[in-house]
């Protein structure tokens, strides 16, 4: 009889002490780490309420986050640990397209889904049955770049991309959209992420007489870039990519953020929305929390990891083990960034409509009609 109410007990104590464990790979430190504590704060706020509210199918969740440094090898290094050591059920990130494309194949490689919050459209295409990602495509905020310049006939246009993962595919989609929008690109520069100072890369541009240049990047670099355009007093249109949208970037650039064009999700314009807009209770619902608890503004990128835990929350709840099928199943997900509908040949699952235009007016964000 005491055997009995020991075994009893040890299967009441397993059930009651149940857990799921949910990896996140984060650049909290290096260039992309203005991204990364956003992701890092929202996940961990979100899970606290999860918990609070009684866990996922009764277990509670427990988030295990590693600092990728913003390197493609600590990602690697770092998956593999959250794999075989911590044994995740999925991993959420990493912050940059460069990480996550350094772990294409390792989630391929241990059936561990993941869903990234970078946005090269190099994570999910190829399909590869167990990477998703949550950020809008490069080829959906190029398509609203071009739509926005358009339409203002300002036809001739410079790039300046920085060299890694995130500035290769955006420089691939903006070559290859410039055509279907009759945009001649008259200048193609290149960065580093550790450059100081772009005012050879400028001038080179400002020669060419580009009626806008486009900046692809993130971290502190495209602050430079604002600087030093300002300085030189380039006469043309400065648009930056997704990845500048953030409080820190107009932080960073100051007044020299003033006037620059950017496409973004909707969060950061979320009170200038309809009343209508589908989204805007739940941005608003979320930025108050979110602010109200680290008492700084919200980004896009916190944005990001609000919608991986959801997608995760949803597709466990689907029960079984194949989360990666799971997540496929999912449809109308109305998230921070766009409504989700995944399939076996969609791990995006977001459509061109994921994006606004905005002009950063008084150190403020401004939605574009």
């Amino acid at each position: 009889m005491k055997k009995f109410f020991t075994i009893a007990f040890l299967l009441c104590a397993s059930y009651l002490f149940a857990e799921i464990k949910i990896g996140a790979l984060l650049a909290l430190t290096g260039p992309a780490s203005i991204l990364g504590l956003p992701e890092k704060q929202t996940l961990e706020m979100m899970v606290e309420e999860i918990n609070k509210n009684g866990g996922i199918n009764g277990q509670k969740i427990n988030l295990i986050v590693y600092d990728t440094q913003s390197i493609d090898d600590e990602a690697r290094k770092k998956f593999i640990r959250l794999v075989q050591k911590d044994e995740v059920k999925v991993v959420l990130g990493p912050t940059t397209s460069g990480e996550s494309l350094a772990i294409k194949d390792l989630a391929s490689q241990f059936k561990t889904p993941v869903i990234s919050m970078a946005s090269s459209d190099r994570i999910v295409n190829p399909i590869n049955k167990y990477l998703f990602k949550v950020a809008p495509s490069d080829d959906h905020a190029v398509q609203t770049i071009y739509a926005y310049l358009s339409s203002n006939k300002k036809m001739k246009v410079a790039l300046l991309t920085v060299q890694n993962g995130y500035g290769d595919s955006g420089r691939a989609s903006l070559l290859k959209e410039a055509k279907n929008f009759g945009i001649e690109i008259v200048a193609d520069e290149k960065y580093l992420d550790s450059d100081k100072d772009m005012t050879s890369h400028l001038s080179k541009i400002a020669a060419k007489k580009p009626d806008a240049i486009i900046c692809w990047g993130v971290g502190p670099a495209p602050a430079i870039i604002a600087k030093n355009f300002m300085q030189l007093k380039i006469n043309a249109q400065l648009v930056m990519s997704h990845g500048v949208a953030s409080a820190k970037f107009i932080e960073l650039a100051k007044d020299a953020a003033n006037g620059i064009i950017l496409p973004a999700g909707r969060m950061i314009v979320a009170e200038q929305l309809p009343a209508n807009d589908k989204y805007k209770a739940i941005l608003l619902s979320y930025i108050k929390d979110y602010e109200s608890r680290y008492k700084t503004p919200v980004s896009t990128f916190g944005g990001h990891a609000y919608d991986a835990i959801q997608i995760v929350q949803q597709s466990l709840k689907m029960g079984g083990d194949d989360l990666a099928s799971n997540i496929e199943k999912i449809k109308g997900y109305v998230g921070t960034y766009g409504t989700f509908n995944f399939s076996e040949t969609d791990h995006n699952g977001l459509s061109k409509d994921a994006f606004v235009m905005v002009k950063i007016e008084n150190m403020k964000w401004k939605l574009l009609k």
